[in-house]
């Protein structure tokens, strides 16, 4: 203390007098918004506030993105001759800001058991560490307060860069200065705030300081400290600095999580504070975030930040629920009013396609002509395909493995495979997308009334609908209780562009809202299978194809069902994975160790594109992340791509089509460019259009995709 008064007194500081510069940032609403609760309590401020002696008040008003909510509080501002900064929300900058992936303490953190064993409000945390930039952006609570803080001390001697919910009444301002004033010599304050629940409560002069908050920071102008930027508000923003200055209070009992920001080392100018007067917070109007329990507070605070950044990329991507994920609608708009005799033959492929899936289906599990180990006809039944009965025991069991050769009936659409589902549920996602689309072209009614029909009968029919899992997907005869294996979800991989459909014939008509409803109910039952089955959670970890089939399954039922933190939590997963799946030449080392190495790579890769076509309409781009280690998405395509016109060099035991090098072309080229001519076909629309399913190429992929070269 000795040592900060001879300072103090040298520097000239003491004998000049105390004047203050209060901030207050005005930042977003956190989701689900209470319509202008910020502006709410900006206003109370303003109204309410008596002049502060020897203090100038200041407002920034942050990176507000409803723009509509921003011009009312500038207004508010102007009414009451305030005076304020605004610092623009650039959407574009904005979409520009991904995943914080090296935050993962472990690259497969995400996909492998160890988020089974996160507690909910662990694994919250995780997910926030993974929005970190997104956070920084729109609610940079320690950018904004260093902001103002480098201006204030060019303004006063002391600055108060305070949150816009801080209100000082006469009695906590009149101590806050006589306790700046007693003790002049030291650099920093600590300014004790106190909750109230409602606001109406501070015009009595009745509320006491009960220190229920973290407290807010007053720096004197020669203050050396500033707030860390790396930290993120929600996740000790405030209290980092409170750390480095060796302020005590509960957080000194906080434990940091693998994922966070590491903590900065003591200031040199620890230990130089007070504690002087007291604010208090205003009520945020949200009922979750007044509760006393810090932990379950603090959950739902993590829980706002991130549905509040989940809507932002909604609707900076300018995506909802009812938009297509497989298909892009403007392209897909231009070519049904197109001329182009190239496009006119594509849709009149589409409409002959539609027409001979009239004279199939609507189709059912029931209709199977085995039953699954259950007995159920309802359950989903179908045998791994490369299992086979055993040659050295009498009953063939259990079975054993070869790799790369179908058991007869595992084909698709072979004559022995009516026995099973897995060629009717092909079915039905093929012809009922075929037939959606033919309608979205052509206006024809029958053809979504049919596609409605198929609809009806496999998911929606108390009698013949499907039970909402794949529990005897995959069977292996003699093994796991004859149950299927996690390997059996990626029958179910093509439900992306299935769902698709079901919006267009929401849009035809041909199936009702009740019939819409029951099926989102089905998809809620089959996800939570998909997410928390024994099954689901193995084939989530999966590290080849399998594992990327997964994460489309989910983010397609997510997008569907408007499950955002589903949805983004899925689409951070698949991201973390593309370093493991390609390594640093592009290659794919897990595919690369088939026996059909080529199709495997053709088809993870094309999956990859599936799924990056999903998420682009969600604001999130795997073809710009390059991971810090393995390969990238541009990688994976360009090494693969290498090999069109020129021999495959590794194992492929039966024969490739070599169209399939055409959707990857295309999606890459307009996705990355730079890409070496394909020659012939010069356009998509002259490529094949139909693939057989094991390709994972949707029907008609060169539709609704690309438009114009």
């Amino acid at each position: 203390m000795r040592a900060l008064k001879r300072e103090s007194r040298e520097s000239g500081l003491q004998a000049v007098r105390d004047t203050f510069v209060l901030y207050r940032i005005v930042g977003v609403d956190l989701y689900p918004p209470v319509a202008g609760q910020s502006r709410t309590n900006l206003q109370f401020i303003l109204e309410h506030e008596e002049a502060l002696p020897n203090c100038q008040k200041r407002y920034l008003v942050y990176r507000i993105f409803d723009q509509e909510e921003e011009q009312k509080i500038v207004a508010l501002l102007e009414r009451f001759g305030a005076t304020y900064t605004v610092v623009p929300f650039d959407r574009s900058e904005y979409a520009r800001i991904g995943f914080d992936l090296q935050s993962l303490p472990e690259p497969e953190l995400l996909t492998g058991p160890t988020m089974d064993l996160l507690s909910v409000s662990e694994r919250q945390r995780l997910l926030m560490s993974l929005h970190r930039s997104k956070a920084n952006y729109v609610i940079h609570n320690n950018g904004a307060k260093n902001s103002v803080l480098r201006e204030g001390r060019g303004l006063a001697k002391w600055v108060l860069p305070f949150d816009g919910t801080c209100f000082f009444t006469n009695q906590g301002w009149r101590q806050f200065m006589s306790d700046v004033q007693h003790k002049p010599y030291l650099k920093y304050f600590v300014v004790p705030m106190t909750r109230v629940a409602s606001n109406e409560d501070l015009l009595s002069e009745r509320v006491e300081c009960n220190q229920s908050e973290e407290p807010q920071l007053v720096f004197r102008k020669d203050a050396a400290e500033s707030f860390d930027e790396d930290f993120t508000y929600g996740r000790h923003s405030n209290v980092e600095l409170f750390w480095r200055l060796q302020v005590a209070g509960e957080w000194d009992h906080y434990k940091d999580d693998a994922w966070d920001q590491q903590r900065r080392t003591l200031s040199e100018e620890a230990r130089q504070f007070g504690v002087a007067g007291w604010v208090a917070r205003l009520s945020s109007g949200v009922a979750d975030q007044e509760i006393e329990d810090r932990e379950q507070r603090s959950l739902a605070h993590t829980s706002a930040i991130l549905s509040t950044l989940h809507a932002l990329d909604a609707s900076v991507a300018g995506t909802s629920k009812e938009t297509l994920v497989s298909v892009r609608e403007l392209v897909l708009d231009q070519e049904r009013r197109s001329s182009d005799p190239k496009i006119s033959h594509l849709i009149d492929l589409i409409q002959q396609t539609a027409e001979q899936a009239l004279s199939r289906g609507p189709y059912s599990v029931v209709d199977k002509t085995t039953l699954p180990p259950s007995g159920c006809a309802q359950d989903y039944w179908h045998p791994a395909p490369y299992w086979w009965p055993n040659p050295d025991t009498p009953d063939g069991l259990p079975y054993v493995r070869r790799d790369g050769e179908r058991i007869p009936g595992t084909s698709l659409f072979e004559p022995e495979s009516d026995k099973y589902d897995r060629s009717r549920l092909q079915r039905v996602f093929d012809d009922s997308f075929v037939l959606a689309m033919a309608w979205q072209l052509t206006g024809n009614q029958v053809f979504a009334d049919h596609a409605g029909n198929i609809f009806r009968r496999f998911f929606i029919a108390e009698e013949s609908r499907m039970n909402p899992h794949l529990v005897y997907s995959q069977v292996r005869a003699g093994y796991n209780s004859n149950l299927g294996y996690s390997s059996g979800i990626i029958e179910m991989k093509d439900l992306y562009f299935y769902l698709d459909a079901v919006r267009i014939l929401d849009r035809a008509g041909s199936i009702s809202r009740r019939e819409v409803e029951a099926f989102s109910a089905w998809l809620d039952a089959y996800l939570s299978w998909l997410m928390d089955s024994k099954q689901g959670r193995k084939e989530r970890a999966a590290k080849n194809n399998h594992g990327t089939c997964y994460d489309l399954q989910v983010a397609a039922i997510a997008s569907f069902l408007g499950r955002k933190e589903t949805l983004y939590e899925t689409l951070a997963r698949a991201q973390s994975r593309i370093g493991s799946h390609f390594a640093a030449d592009g290659s794919q080392p897990h595919e690369l160790q088939r026996k059909t190495t080529q199709h495997y790579c053709c088809f993870n890769l094309q999956s990859w594109i599936n799924l990056s076509e999903l998420a682009m309409r969600w604001n999130v781009n795997f073809w710009t992340y390059n991971p810090p280690r393995g390969g990238s998405l541009k990688r994976g395509v360009r090494w693969f791509l290498g090999f069109r016109q020129s021999r495959w060099p590794f194992p492929q035991n039966d024969a490739f089509d070599q169209d399939r090098f055409l959707p990857i072309w295309f999606a890459a080229r307009d996705r990355i460019g730079d890409l070496s001519p394909t020659g012939r076909p010069e356009t998509a629309y002259e490529a094949k259009p139909l693939f057989h399913p094991h390709d994972g190429v949707r029907p008609f992929w060169n539709i609704g995709s690309f438009g114009s070269p």
